[in-house]
């Protein structure tokens, strides 16, 4: 197997440095093709979710209540490496950008892997990462990098203990919210939670009396829910990274620094769920035969799948951006963020929909897999904000003035 040592990451850096080189500006000119180290990098992840996570072992684990393989998570985090991407290579991590986050996310979701990496991987490393923990201000900022270090090695999964909706502009619930956080992603697998208290931002253990994981029913059985309670002697006993506070460093800076992230990069989980039901109705309908013919040869299907897959090319490009204005630190990736969750998340649920439509009564059944990548698809459209929302940050970043109202 290969692993991302194998990669040149320094490639991926002198390319950055180029692009800035050349343009002026770190991120002004968005980098939408894939270089040489993603496509390896994809290649590997790949064949491990071939060889190890085929959709007839997902749904058997979605159905069993256990969804979650932990020999596949090592294998994926620790094995190839792909946990420690964000984390810079001080911290023991791969010294990696989002964009090569990005390309691990469209073949977990190509697959509907049930694996913690959005949430741990991205969001739970941002949110620590914006502690500035490369130069350590204070034991906060200490702990936070020895906590990224054991995220990057695989060895510790960290959940951030807010809604799975939780947008990167809305509000933050904090540990003393009334019956605790609800729909917290992956927090049935989670060692350590990050929690907002009234003072700061902790990080308080799983284990520890006083943390209880409830978990409930999902839509997406490949992405479990539980409602997070943290009593207040439990928070207290926890390690405190930072004080509160909405300034850089700052408890909630940090923690919408993790869900902008975390929005610009499940852009790419549902552009490779797209990816997936798009290729599997093709080649779905060029194989069932109507009438003596394929069914994919009656040109009102072709027109169904070619409009799908002119959206499919155009969330490839709003998710790339996102990707690459995350990984460069531009000024527009709030921008580039809010465009990529305002369009990728309609055009998988359309995705997932003609998929289960266009394969006819076998798309209906339990044991096609259809109806995972609907259910995900469905899922993530609400997740770190709705559709909805991105539109009207979208509608505030640009200036675009509401229909019906005064000019400027």
């Amino acid at each position: 197997m290969s692993t991302l040592n194998d990669l040149n990451t320094d490639t991926v850096r002198d390319r950055d440095v180029d692009v800035a080189a050349e343009t002026g500006t770190a991120g002004a000119a968005p980098d939408l093709l894939y270089s040489e180290a993603e496509d390896d990098l994809r290649a590997a992840v790949r064949s491990l979710l071939t060889d190890r996570a085929d959709l007839p072992a997902t749904l058997a684990r979605a159905e069993s209540g256990a969804p979650y393989d932990t020999a596949l998570w090592t294998s994926l985090a620790a094995g190839i490496g792909a946990a420690g991407l964000l984390v810079p290579e001080a911290l023991g991590g791969q010294g990696a950008s989002h964009r090569e986050a990005a390309v691990v996310l469209e073949e977990l979701g190509r697959a509907v892997t049930p694996a913690p990496y959005l949430t741990s991987s991205v969001i739970a490393t941002q949110t620590l990462l914006a502690l500035n923990p490369v130069s350590p201000r204070g034991a906060g900022s200490a702990a936070a990098g020895e906590l990224l270090g054991a995220l990057a090695g695989g060895r510790t999964v960290a959940v951030l203990a807010v809604p799975l909706s939780t947008g990167p502009d809305a509000p933050l619930p904090t540990a003393t919210t009334s019956g605790g956080v609800r729909a917290v992603a992956d927090a049935v697998l989670a060692d350590v939670l990050l929690v907002l208290g009234d003072d700061g931002l902790y990080a308080v253990e799983t284990s520890a009396p006083g943390v209880t994981v409830h978990p409930v029913t999902p839509l997406d059985l490949t992405r479990p829910l539980a409602t997070v309670t943290v009593d207040p002697a439990a928070l207290a006993a926890g390690t405190r990274l930072t004080d509160a506070g909405t300034g850089a460093g700052g408890a909630e800076a940090a923690v919408r620094h993790g869900l902008l992230a975390g929005a610009g990069l499940l852009a790419s989980e549902q552009l490779g769920l797209a990816e997936w039901c798009l290729e599997e109705t093709v080649r779905h309908t060029r194989e069932r035969h109507q009438f003596n013919r394929p069914i994919g040869s009656f040109q009102a299907l072709k027109h169904r799948m070619a409009h799908l897959w002119l959206e499919v090319v155009s969330a490839r490009a709003a998710a790339r951006s996102a990707a690459d204005a995350l990984a460069t630190d531009s000024p527009d990736a709030p921008l580039a963020v809010a465009v990529a969750q305002a369009y990728c998340g309609r055009v998988a649920v359309h995705a997932a929909e003609e998929c289960v439509q266009l394969h006819g009564g076998i798309g209906m059944t339990w044991e096609h897999p259809a109806h995972l990548y609907l259910k995900r698809a469905k899922s993530a459209e609400i997740a770190l904000g709705s559709t909805g929302s991105h539109r009207e940050r979208l509608a505030t970043l640009a200036a675009l003035p509401a229909p019906g109202a005064p000019a400027a």
